[in-house]
């Protein structure tokens, strides 16, 4: 707007010149007033020009105020006009997927734990208070390693055998529970296209049915019916899709936590070892 004022500032000073110059020289003849009128001319043409980009600009600016959608008011669009039915229940496999996945995220993120710093104050704690101490820092510690750890070491007065195997028994039910809800994440993802399907084969059923009731065929007896079966497909996989990078985020986040755990067992049987917590034990037995 302010290049629009500028360039209007410009022709009304060349205009106001002009026109004081040939006032100034009237008695010079007809060559004047030619030059002065061509003048006059460009600079209507000038402002024509200026009229017709701003009018230009506005149309625009209309056309982008009431004609561009943003995404989600087009997916709002198409959902409303795919039918409360099946795309009811494909909006309630997305949000129980998601309530399920933000869950899963939280607990997993919680579950998390710097396996090396854990492993360095078990040692310590062991060389210090004995097993006693490590135990306590593994109580004070979050996540399943903190857990398997205080397995481990409740049983070190019975030998390494057997903390070997509580750690391997207690291994499996942490990732049990680091598991838990995953099925359900993984019946959502392959429930919401199947629906979508579902919806697909019904409204092609309708659009033939109103084939049959018009007793002809043309695009308006049928364009309903596709549509409907169009749209419940494409917000089928779209949940499934949305699902499904979800899904695949937990289980490499599962796969890292159940690595550093097994790295995390190894280091505390070498931790026992190195300072004979379970020795007593082993020579007992023998």
């Amino acid at each position: 707007m302010k290049k629009v004022l500028a360039l209007f500032a410009i022709a009304g000073f060349m205009t106001f010149g002009i026109s004081t110059n040939v006032v100034a020289q009237n008695g010079e003849g007809d060559s004047v007033t030619t030059e002065n009128d061509s003048m006059s001319v460009t600079d209507e043409n000038l402002e024509e020009t200026i009229v017709e980009e701003v009018a230009g600009e506005d149309e625009n600016a209309d056309t982008a105020n009431t004609g561009g959608y943003s995404l989600t008011t087009i997916l709002k669009q198409r959902f409303i006009e795919g039918g409360p039915g099946f795309m009811g229940i494909v909006l309630l496999c997305l949000i129980f997927g998601l309530a399920l996945i933000i869950e899963r995220i939280v607990y997993l993120n919680l579950a998390s734990t710097n396996t090396k710093k854990l492993v360095q104050d078990v040692e310590d704690a062991l060389a210090n208070g004995g097993i006693e101490a490590a135990k306590e820092v593994c109580r004070n510690t979050r996540g399943p390693v903190a857990s398997i750890f205080y397995q481990g070491l409740d049983r070190s007065d019975e030998g390494l055998d057997h903390v070997e195997k509580a750690v391997v028994a207690y291994g499996g039910v942490q990732m049990g529970l680091m598991e838990k809800g995953m099925s359900w994440i993984g019946l959502f993802i392959a429930l919401a296209p199947m629906l979508g399907f579902m919806g697909t084969v019904i409204g092609m059923i309708k659009a033939f049915d109103d084939i049959a009731n018009a007793g002809t065929i043309s695009a308006t007896v049928v364009a309903q019916g596709i549509k409907i079966a169009l749209l419940t497909t494409v917000f089928g996989l779209i949940v499934a899709i949305i699902l499904q990078i979800f899904y695949n985020y937990l289980l490499a986040k599962i796969d890292s936590i159940v690595n550093d755990m097994e790295d995390a067992s190894i280091s505390l049987i070498d931790v026992l070892i190195r300072h004979n917590a379970g020795a007593g034990a082993s020579a007992q037995t023998a």
